[in-house]
């Protein structure tokens, strides 16, 4: 299919999974048609259920010949072109910037994708950052580990949604991580040839998730983590809390976390950067050049009005009213909390006996559910096998801190029945 003059003007996306899936209606109000691009010929598992055929006028499968992908895009004249999910970032950078569209260019995209390289340019850059090494051999790792037994992070170079995470705390628990990581396929279907190990950041973990348009960026959101020792592992996300604009924390990582976004590269689109506020002050975990995950900005649209989704095609569609509007910083009219339900074993799914009594929560807004009766549920150990999530929203934030709690206690146990 061609671009027409009776069509309305192209945007591309690449891989247009999980939260990105929300992004093409919104091109549809603001007048455009979309295209979308896959990475590969198949999206990950992970993401597949997540895909709306429906919202794209045509399809482009990119075979590992970028000639050969820009050659089918061009005949259609996108007008932008941007990332959806975190497997789509790399060739995003490579489409748009050949395309001369507005584009976070080449120059660092491994630095945007790979782990290491990422903590790496960020200290470059002259950015606090983390201890870190890239093994590919276990002795490599055991010496820069050392004889003293301390905390540590173990992860793939390339993955998302957690996966391959692990928090070791001996000598004993790094060699296993390593052994369970290398030479093992990552959820995204990537080979882990090497793990990247991190000093175990202290302090409470929080997301800034913005937009940015030629450089200048707009906090479009921020939260606040609380993570539990649980089913194994030490730092579960156990929910995440919406925060005002300002604030001494607020201050000090957005200032952070714009500087994160300068060192990589990121001058235009959403990003997703994860933050912890240590004694030493914010340091990076890992930021990503798209929109935030886990459908939070969904939340953020009932409690805002709007989130990085409507902010993300303000920018690639009108740059004039995004530069108006960002120096007008986000108003909080809802209190809001995602809540992440944690299933303490795996087995087929019954019925969730104690839904009604989460469903009854004053501040009860909207479940995201996983997983259904007479599927299978999996034993929760990381972001992909979370079997719902639940959404909190409310005028008066005691209510909804209220119903946070509530919700952590009817977790577990009686709130599954698993056979």
């Amino acid at each position: 299919m061609s671009n027409s003059p009776n069509r309305r003007p192209v945007v591309a996306i690449v891989d247009a999974y999980s939260t990105a899936s929300h992004l093409a209606p919104l091109f549809h109000d603001a007048g455009y048609d979309c295209l979308h691009v896959r990475s590969a010929a198949e999206p990950p598992a992970v993401f597949g259920k997540t895909f709306r055929p429906g919202d794209f006028f045509a399809t482009v499968v990119h075979d590992g010949d970028t000639a050969r992908t820009l050659a089918a895009i061009a005949p259609h004249a996108p007008v932008a072109l941007l990332p959806g999910a975190e497997i789509g970032v790399e060739l995003a950078d490579v489409l748009s910037e050949a395309l001369g569209l507005r584009s976070n260019g080449t120059a660092l995209s491994v630095a945007r994708r790979d782990k290491f390289h990422m903590m790496e340019t960020v200290r470059a850059a002259g950015v606090p950052a983390v201890d870190q090494i890239l093994a590919t051999d276990l002795e490599t790792l055991l010496d820069w580990y050392g004889p003293v037994d301390r905390t540590v992070v173990l992860k793939p170079v390339r993955s998302t949604l957690n996966d391959g995470v692990s928090f070791c705390g001996t000598a004993a628990e790094v060699r296993a991580s390593f052994e369970a990581l290398v030479g093992v396929d990552s959820a995204l279907g990537l080979r882990n040839d090497a793990v990247v190990a991190q000093e175990y950041l202290v302090g409470a973990e929080y997301y800034v998730n913005s937009v940015s348009m030629d450089g200048k960026h707009y906090v479009c959101d921020l939260w606040k983590t609380q993570h539990l020792g649980v089913n194994g592992v030490r730092d579960l996300l156990g929910g995440s809390a919406l925060m005002v604009r300002r604030g001494p924390e607020q201050d000090l990582l957005t200032e952070y976390a714009f500087s994160v976004l300068d060192a990589l590269g990121i001058r235009n689109g959403p990003a997703h950067t994860e933050l912890k506020l240590t004694p030493q002050g914010p340091r990076l975990v890992e930021t990503g050049a798209r929109v935030c995950g886990a459908m939070l900005p969904l939340l953020t649209r009932a409690a805002l009005g709007e989130s990085q989704l409507e902010w993300t095609v303000l920018a690639y569609t009108d740059p004039e009213g995004f530069e108006a509007r960002r120096h007008a910083e986000y108003e909080v009219a809802r209190h809001a909390v995602c809540v992440n339900m944690v299933a303490p074993a795996s087995g087929k799914l019954v019925e969730f006996p104690k839904m009604a009594d989460l469903r009854a929560l004053e501040s009860f807004h909207d479940v995201l559910l996983k997983v259904r009766p007479g599927e299978e549920i999996a034993r929760t150990v990381n972001d992909m096998t979370y079997p719902m999530l639940v959404h909190l929203l409310h005028e008066v934030e005691g209510v909804v801190t209220h119903d946070y709690m509530t919700a952590r206690y009817l977790d577990g146990e009686g709130f599954y029945d698993v056979v």
